[in-house]
């Protein structure tokens, strides 16, 4: 675990200081700090790596069997505060990693889009709820048949053969926004491609602006209003569901590697977008580095 907590620190530290300065910039007469954001992630990603996913689960773990190799750990309450100060850092540094995966993969055509709750409160929780009002709000998760207060993480992933999908864009929506809208708002770069989704996002918009990039939708045809699907239609649909498939798989891996969809414990914005970036960017660097 020594070797482990060494490489991990060491990565970070590679990246981080290569980064654009303009992420960690600190603009105040506390700019050098006896403990530093550097040590701060690894940290973090040392609690996912030894499964642990809540704040105060890492920190605990670090006073008490990591505590002499970071003798300026400061407060619970200051590092909650300073790990809360990162996420413009954590979407930098997962933009790095990433570029690393991209840079040694083999060309692949298709896109997957869809999107991932990221839940504060559900069932009958979710209509009282008041935790990040500015980004979340209560919408329906189809998939888990569940109404719940939060955001959703909508991606655009590449296909690559045997292996997970690839992420190419990612953003954030409260989870009240359709996946269509949301799609219809972000600015999407698919050129010469097939964009592969689910019944939600068939629009003539859509298509036309994936037209315009020589690309195409394709998603499973909806029952008709008072009739079934024929034969050959059922079987378009389950070809169509199988080539979407690996953003399920995705989505599934994000969520056992880093426990996203579960914020309870959050109590802020700024804990929920570290909620999502944060462990995010450690999801790619394990990805990237095979831990």
């Amino acid at each position: 675990m020594e070797n482990q907590l060494i490489h991990l620190y060491l990565r970070v530290c590679q990246t981080y200081d290569t980064c654009s300065n303009a992420c960690f910039q600190r603009l105040s007469n506390n700019s050098t700090l006896a403990f530093t954001d550097q040590e701060l992630i690894a940290i973090f990603f040392f609690g996912h790596l030894n499964g642990l996913f809540q704040k105060k689960a890492i920190y605990k773990f670090t006073v008490n069997y990591w505590g002499s190799w970071f003798p300026n750990l400061p407060s619970y309450q200051t590092f909650c505060y300073r790990l809360n100060l990162l996420e413009q850092t954590f979407q930098a540094l997962g933009g790095e990693w990433l570029q690393c995966v991209k840079a040694d993969r083999s060309p692949e055509i298709d896109h997957l889009i869809d999107s991932f709750p990221v839940m504060l409160a559900k069932h009958g929780h979710a209509y009282t709820a008041k935790v990040a009002r500015e980004i979340a709000n209560k919408g329906y998760c189809a998939a888990k048949k569940t109404h719940f207060h939060g955001v959703r993480l909508h991606t655009i992933a590449q296909r690559r053969s045997g292996r997970l999908p690839l992420p190419d864009q990612l953003w954030l929506r409260a989870a009240s926004v359709h996946d269509l809208s949301s799609v219809r708002e972000q600015d999407i770069h698919v050129p010469t491609s097939t964009l592969i989704g689910d019944k939600a996002y068939p629009a003539a918009d859509l298509e036309q602006r994936l037209t315009e990039q020589q690309s195409r939708l394709l998603t499973p045809l909806k029952k008709p209003k008072g009739g079934e699907l024929s034969e050959t239609q059922k079987s378009y649909n389950r070809m169509v569901n199988r080539l979407r498939q690996p953003i399920e798989s995705f989505f599934n891996w994000l969520n056992e590697k880093t426990q996203m969809q579960n914020a309870s414990k959050v109590r802020s914005t700024e804990g929920l977008l570290v909620q999502c970036w944060g462990k995010l960017a450690f999801a790619v660097f394990s990805l990237v580095f095979n831990y």
